[in-house]
């Protein structure tokens, strides 16, 4: 499996671009960030699998004009439907872009990567990010393959509600411990001379109605 850069980048976003969507809340921030995140990150796999050639130049150079267009490009998409403005998504994606060009430069600079090495890390990102949006996400950034991944709030509830059957199911299916135990305590209790003095009590009271049905015939 590939090393995760969705979960690299968006580590790497919080720690160099900490102003990013400070006006929200902290969960609409990660929100936010998670969206920009797997948006930009799905839109350079899709560029790769069209000319990884001049991607791979445009990681190199970071061309500030070529990161705009993107930015653009993904901003005005009839799939696009971000609660973000406009102008703030092109702007955050250009941040987002530019941050992912710079650290794929030096994973290739440090790893000695080139060509080959980044296609296998940038489409084994594809499993990573399976799951990580909504289908507009993927709509927008060609990753149409990904559409469907995530869960939907009603599969979810099912999931939960199978297990909690489930659970029920196994406690019923147990024995019921606590009679057991009682029980195994009453037989416990039982002293044991009882057992062996109830057969002479038995024969002592056949002798004594033997013994009175005897005098009553002879009466």
């Amino acid at each position: 499996m590939a090393f995760d850069l969705v979960q690299y980048f968006s580590e790497q976003i919080k720690i160099q671009k900490p102003q990013l969507f400070n006006q929200y809340s902290s969960k609409e921030k990660l929100l936010f960030i998670d969206e920009v995140n797997t948006l930009v990150l799905g839109q350079l796999i899709s560029l790769w699998k069209q000319d990884k050639n001049k991607l791979y130049q445009e990681i190199k150079t970071s061309d500030p004009l070529y990161i705009q267009g993107i930015a653009r490009h993904l901003t005005t998409s009839a799939h696009n439907q971000s609660t973000l403005s406009a102008s703030e998504l092109e702007s955050t994606i250009s941040e987002v872009l530019a941050l992912q060009f710079s650290e794929l430069n030096q994973l290739d600079k440090t790893g000695s990567f080139g060509q080959i090495g980044l296609t296998e890390l940038l489409l084994g990102q594809i499993e990573h990010l399976s799951g990580q949006a909504e289908d507009w996400v993927w709509s927008t950034n060609q990753l149409t393959e990904l559409i469907g991944s995530k869960p939907s709030v009603q599969q979810e509830i099912s999931l939960e509600s199978t297990m909690q059957e489930f659970n029920q199911m196994v406690q019923h299916a147990q024995p019921n411990t606590e009679y057991t135990l009682a029980f195994e305590e009453e037989k416990q209790t039982t002293p044991i001379w009882s057992c062996i003095a109830a057969p002479f009590v038995a024969l002592l009271i056949l002798l004594f109605l033997y013994c009175s049905y005897t005098q009553l015939i002879t009466n």
